[in-house]
């Protein structure tokens, strides 16, 4: 914080040049007098007057004349624009006043003649000389407040510039620390609780805020903490969300500090203490509901629950059990029950002339439509291709629709039935079972996967999906192991469970294993162990990178593997240095590609400005033919930026350069970047943007950037998304690849029926999911190489996304957590952060009676005050306690 400036840039700077001796300056003196009102003359006199008599001999003139002076000081009221009369009138004889407190022997009196000049320090001292500072040490220990709040600013702002100093210098501090406390009391007293926080920072004394909040100001406080933490550098930036953890606990308010909890760097421990400080069940449960959304694998104990019947409530909201019901309470409540087909979304009969013409690839058209209908019918568990009911009239029973789909077409095919019955476990594990027993491998193979989507994110203590799938891990068919690996990783990603790490490490070390099926082991590894910094899988992963040929290093979905090792560090920061140094020893058509993506995932989410820096230069080489390693490096700068609005602003247009002046093989990654950084959230400008680029003349840049206006408009059923993507149809209606993209952006953009999201963070945009995230990471990389992934035989990589998918609703339920409609306001969130007073959280609301849809930015407040909401955010499930002081009117 720097100084402030001259409060009064159009009033004369007369302290640039020494005041001109008496006989010149009698002429401009004269003129400046008759400008003066006869008060304000009046008022110069007398000052004039005190200043002689401060400096008489006698101490009680003395006295008396700075007690005048200070006075005067105090009771001068300024306007915004001006500096206050008194301080005006006293700049010529500050000098004077200065070279006379030189000269004054120790005394009470010369403390008061310096916090005189403290004050007139304020307007007259010279950039970087701290006076104001200077003096006020030398002065009495009177209360500083009094001087207004303009001074007390001043000297927060010098005694930032004089800690850094005195720390270079090795000086003694204690004097400006005992400053600090009073300046932070008197910020904390009057409303200014960021620059309190400011000044802690500064001189690096965070905890001293602890004992100056109170219950009026701790909120705005945190608020402030936890917001700046995502603009400053480690480890300052856990430190103030430990500080916030600490002061929320202080005042028991434990919503709030599990937030703060699973922002940190070791959840569990914190999370543990949050449970263990309350008694109140309902709280449990509501807390139970917070990590379910974040998808935190937690053990529920009987430090946390005594009570075996508690405990088990208690497991089954983590478990997330509760989820389905929960959104098909939803969907009943929005009227979106009844199933759509492909042709309801495709809306032919729209495009103006051309049909989509019939002599396509119907196989892949029929790939297109089977995810296409698992993406919007997703949980819904019925569809008119998979769940059909087989008479024999009707051709869309599930048996028919499997065998209208080619070799691994059929795999996607199976598998999509789980993504129709998401999140329902008992009646998806039943209706998948039946594929489990074809004779067909590729039916087998995808019913694995099938197993893998309906159980994810949903947890269940008898592990039916490990039971199954672990069967077939060690089958011959590559196809079939794939399958089971996969479906492990889904059904268990972020849960870090060691039986996976045994197994799928053996087949990873296994030399004799196919290419494909150690990928996605690496990366079924990856996603269980997300953000956990696993040495040991790290080394395994290593090893397989190390061990590969000349020509495997050339296949394409080689690069999976260092995602894969990336996604073990995803949003760890400096804890992947040691890997990222070994990876520098690779061959080098793999080393630089798995250097950048191991750092961009390390840092994704964390906002850090000197990575995106580095991935900019990166993207500013010419390179030679063949390198690919530009294209992690732009997706990295999204998935780094993305961590707060600002810098995802910033990228958007630094991606904007980069489609202009980068490479082709960076211009294919940056729709992608632009799908990460709005996804679920179709801002105007990116998607002109990708409209733009859905005809560019390079087909993969095209597709990718199809591909991205399905990320953006992912689960909103945007009108205009909607529309581009039906003219976009028709364009392309020879093209069977382009096709094929727009097919799964329109699944994307009509997500569940517009009730999902794909966005990883939640909690009004505070917490970021590391198993969604890792799931669209996956993905994206995916799809930097379409044709030999997605458009090849690996499209059913595109089922990862569904670690993302999550409803975007409002629920609330009563104690007993049976729905529970109450009206709530739904409007664009304001960011509040440091406002005065107590602003509106919410601008341009419409009330809805709950079950409601949040949308990206916007954010509810309960419309009634029968009820108290046990959590500050009201998201996903959201408990509803009676208001004891409310009377029916």
């Amino acid at each position: 914080m720097a100084p402030p400036e001259h409060p009064n840039p159009a009033a004369p700077s007369e302290n640039s040049q020494p005041p001109a001796p008496a006989a010149a300056k009698g002429k401009g003196k004269k003129k400046e007098e008759d400008d003066l009102s006869e008060e304000d003359l009046a008022l110069k006199e007398q000052l004039e007057l005190y200043v002689v008599r401060a400096q008489d001999t006698d101490p009680g003139v003395q006295k008396l004349a700075l007690e005048s002076m200070r006075q005067e000081i105090r009771s001068a009221t300024s306007s915004m624009t001006s500096v206050p009369k008194p301080l005006k009138f006293l700049r010529p004889h500050y000098g004077t006043l200065k070279s006379y407190f030189e000269t004054m022997p120790e005394s009470e009196l010369k403390k008061y003649m310096a916090d005189i000049l403290s004050v007139l320090a304020l307007t007259m001292s010279v950039e970087g000389e701290r006076e104001s500072l200077k003096y006020r040490l030398l002065g009495s220990e009177g209360d500083i407040g009094s001087w207004g709040h303009e001074y007390v600013r001043n000297l927060a702002g010098e005694i930032a510039q004089e800690f850094q100093k005195r720390q270079d210098d090795d000086l003694p501090i204690d004097a400006l620390m005992e400053l600090v406390q009073q300046i932070v009391s008197f910020h904390m007293k009057h409303n200014a609780e960021p620059e309190a926080v400011d000044l802690l920072m500064e001189v690096e004394d965070l905890d001293l805020l602890v004992e100056h909040v109170d219950t009026t100001n701790y909120r705005r406080a945190c608020l402030y903490l936890s917001s700046s933490s995502r603009y400053l550098p480690a480890p300052d930036d856990m430190l103030a969300l430990d500080i916030a953890y600490t002061i929320y606990m202080k005042f028991g308010d434990l919503a709030s500090a599990l937030r703060i909890a699973l922002q940190l760097d070791k959840p569990m421990q914190y999370v543990k203490q949050v449970f263990t400080t309350t008694d109140d069940f309902l709280l449990k449960k509501q807390f139970s509901y917070i990590i379910a959304r974040h998808g935190l694998a937690f053990e529920i104990d009987d430090e946390i629950a005594a009570d075996d019947n508690d405990k088990e409530i208690l497991q089954e909201i983590v478990n997330n059990t509760k989820l389905s019901e929960g959104y098909l309470t939803l969907a009943r409540d929005i009227e979106v029950m009844e199933p759509k087909s492909p042709e309801d979304i495709y809306k032919v009969h729209l495009i103006d002339g051309r049909g989509a013409s019939s002599s396509l690839d119907s196989a892949r058209q029929n790939l297109a439509a089977t995810f296409v209908n698992a993406f919007v019918n997703a949980g819904f568990g019925q569809d008119k291709l998979m769940t059909a009911p087989s008479d024999s009239s009707s051709s869309g029973s599930s048996g028919n629709w499997l065998f209208k789909n080619k070799e691994h077409g059929k795999a996607s095919a199976a598998a999509s039935l789980g993504m129709i019955l998401l999140w329902d476990t008992d009646s998806g594990l039943a209706q998948l079972d039946k594929y489990l027993h074809s004779n067909d491998t590729h039916v087998v193979a995808g019913a694995l996967l099938g197993i893998g989507i309906v159980t994810c994110g949903v947890k269940n203590d008898c592990d039916p999906a490990l039971a199954i799938l672990m069967e077939y891990i060690g089958k011959d068919d590559s196809n079939i192991r794939i399958g089971a690996i996969l479906g492990l990783g889904i059904a268990y990603a972020g849960s870090q469970k060691e039986e996976l790490k045994m197994h799928l490490s053996a087949v990873l070390g296994d030399s004799q294993s196919p290419l494909e099926v150690l990928v996605f082991s690496a990366i079924a590894l990856g996603l269980v162990f997300v953000g956990s910094c696993n040495e040991e899988i790290a080394q395994s992963i290593i090893f397989a990178l190390m061990e590969r040929s000349e020509a495997e290093l050339a296949e394409p979905i080689i690069r999976l593997l260092p995602v894969a090792l990336g996604l073990l560090y995803l949003g760890k920061q400096e804890s992947v240095e040691a890997t990222a140094e070994v990876s520098k020893t690779f061959d080098e058509k793999i080393g630089k590609y798995c250097d950048v993506t191991l750092m961009s995932l390390a840092y994704a989410g964390t906002g850090n400005v000197l990575k995106v820096q580095k991935l900019l230069g990166i993207c500013s080489q010419h390179l030679e033919k063949g390198e690919t390693h530009q294209g992690p490096a732009v997706l990295g700068i999204a998935l780094i930026a993305m961590a707060e609005e600002l810098g995802a602003e910033m990228a958007v247009r630094s991606l904007e350069r980069l489609l202009q002046y980068g490479e082709q093989n960076i211009r294919r990654a940056v729709p992608l970047a632009l799908g990460i950084l709005c996804i679920s959230n179709p801002k105007v400008n990116v998607m002109d943007t990708l409209s733009r680029l859905s005809h560019d003349a390079d087909a993969d840049v095209s597709m990718a950037a199809i591909i991205s206006l399905g990320l953006i408009g992912a689960g909103t059923n945007n009108a205009r998304i909607a529309g581009m993507l039906r003219n976009l149809s028709s364009y392309y209606y020879k093209e069977a690849a382009h096709l094929f993209c727009v097919r799964i952006a329109q699944g994307l953009v009509h997500l569940g029926k517009g009730l999902l999201t794909l966005s990883p963070y939640h909690s009004d945009r505070f917490l970021l999911s590391p198993m969604a995230l890792g799931g669209l990471v996956t993905v994206l990389h995916a799809c930097l190489d379409m044709k030999s992934t997605i458009l090849g035989k690996y499209h059913y990589i595109l089922y990862i996304i569904v670690l993302a998918m999550q409803p975007r609703m409002l629920l609330t339920v009563d104690e007993d957590l049976k729905p529970l409609p109450v009206p709530v306001r739904v409007g664009q969130a304001v960011d509040v952060v440091g406002q005065a007073g107590r602003p509106k959280t919410i601008t341009g609301f419409q009330t809805h009676s709950t079950p409601v849809l949040l949308a990206a930015g916007e954010r509810a407040e309960l419309a009634t005050e029968k009820y108290i909401p046990l959590t500050p955010v009201l998201e996903g499930f959201v408990i509803l306690k009676k208001n004891p002081e409310y009377h029916e009117e």
